[in-house]
């Protein structure tokens, strides 16, 4: 119903009395209340609305208690004495509230730069294989600009973080190698490699699959029921894919990567069994995140890991088939939960990792599930400035209640990018 003159009035500030309902006429970011229209039920809501510097407030007088419109105004007894401590109170929530605000405005910003670069990306990826077959020396030299851009940031933003992004960052085509370009990229970097050595191993990450362009469809993802004859054929990317670096005139430390990356240290790899020392660092960084990547997003996602899982079972079941000390190196990177995996915390909340930091991986950044806020509203957890909280295990995404499940919404596909690592404490925000 439209109200009328007679419902509200604008009452000045001295005369606000508990069981008014008042509706504030600024923004939401310029008070500390969940709302701007309430009914006053404390003298701490009239102070602070009086911290809020306004003179006169309107007052809707339909939803107020009648006694509180009708009563004659008061005059409250020592009222700067009464009210100092509770405006100092409000200043300090409606300071909260804005740097609150200022966190989600960032941490938003955040994700959209890295999504947009990671789409940027895909894209490239999509043109390079459209151009490679007419102008493979042009293809070649928009990859390596690329590249070298990665690895330029990554060097000059000291430490980095692994973004986890949405589930529409690329489709399966584009998301495998950009995943597998990024991480191995930063792993490289975690491991001490010069940055020509990272411009290599980042072109052959990027490019280590063009050879399945050439394949038929039905092979060119793994899958389990393959027979020996597709299986042989699944294999042959690998040489078609040195062949088209070739073309690409690829330096010999990409060419190597791309024919090593899917050897493994123990000699079961193929198409060479070469094993030890036969494989080059940048091979065996290829070969252990273009793995991982493939338990995280394979062909079908009903089989997919969980990024905690498939980094526990390369551990567990096949760390003789990789370099231990890339091994070694690309856990503390990623740290025990790396992100996209899904936790309870020790005080019985859910969460699911949204970015690790690379120099710091055993307190990631997390989104938490907590009733009552909104997922637009929620602010990223950094565990590392919050020693009270901590992750207690893993689980399943079909494992969490409903509301979490709603809430966190798992992806089926892992996309990473990178971004620099953070370090303003947001625990006392949260």
């Amino acid at each position: 119903m439209k109200e009328t003159d007679d419902t509200v009035e604008m009452v000045d500030i001295g005369s606000l009395r508990i069981g008014m309902f008042v509706e504030l006429e600024v923004g939401w970011l310029a008070h500390p209340f969940p709302t701007g229209s309430f009914k006053l039920s404390s003298d701490a809501q009239i102070a602070t609305i009086r911290a809020l510097g306004l003179q006169r407030v309107r007052v809707n007088k339909t939803r107020s208690e009648s006694q509180a419109v009708n009563a004659e105004p008061v005059n409250f007894p020592n009222a700067a004495v009464l009210t100092a401590s509770a405006i100092e109170a409000a200043h300090a929530e409606a300071a909260l509230r804005l740097h609150r605000a200022d966190l989600l405005a960032s941490q938003q910003r955040s994700l959209i730069w890295c999504e947009k670069r990671f789409g940027e990306t895909a894209r490239q990826y999509r043109k390079v294989l459209e151009l490679i077959p007419s102008q493979p020396r042009a293809a070649a030299d928009q990859c390596t600009a690329m590249v070298n851009g990665f690895v330029t940031e990554m060097v000059a933003e000291g430490e980095s973080a692994i973004r986890l992004l949405s589930e529409t960052a690329g489709d399966k085509s584009s998301l495998h190698p950009v995943n597998v370009t990024i991480v191995s990229l930063l792993l490289g970097k975690a491991m001490g490699l010069e940055p020509s050595e990272l411009v290599e191993l980042g072109l052959a990450a990027f490019l280590h699959d063009v050879g399945k362009a050439e394949l038929p469809d039905r092979v060119r993802w793994l899958e389990e029921n393959f027979s020996t004859a597709e299986y042989k054929l699944f294999q042959e990317h690998v040489a078609l894919g040195v062949r088209v670096g070739r073309r690409m005139d690829l330096p010999a430390g990409a060419l190597t990567a791309i024919a090593q990356h899917h050897e493994l240290i123990d000699g079961s790899g193929f198409p060479s069994r070469v094993r030890g020392d036969s494989m080059t660092q940048s091979a065996r960084i290829l070969a252990l995140v273009n793995r991982y990547d493939n338990l995280c997003n394979p062909i079908r996602p009903s089989t997919a890991m969980t990024p905690h899982e498939s980094l526990a079972m390369i551990f567990a079941q096949l760390k003789t088939r990789f370099d231990a000390a890339t091994l070694s190196a690309f856990i503390r990177m990623m740290g025990v939960y790396p992100p996209g995996s899904i936790v309870q915390l020790v005080d019985d909340r859910f969460a699911i990792v949204v970015s690790v930091n690379s120099a710091r991986p055993l307190k990631p950044r997390v989104m938490v599930h907590d009733v009552g806020v909104s997922r637009h509203e929620v602010l990223i957890l950094d565990l590392e400035h919050a020693p009270q909280v901590g992750i207690r295990r893993s689980l399943k995404p079909a494992a969490l209640p409903a509301s979490s499940m709603d809430f966190l919404a798992p992806r089926q596909r892992v996309g990473y990018f990178f971004e620099q690592a953070l370090d303003t404490p947001n625990g006392p925000v949260e």
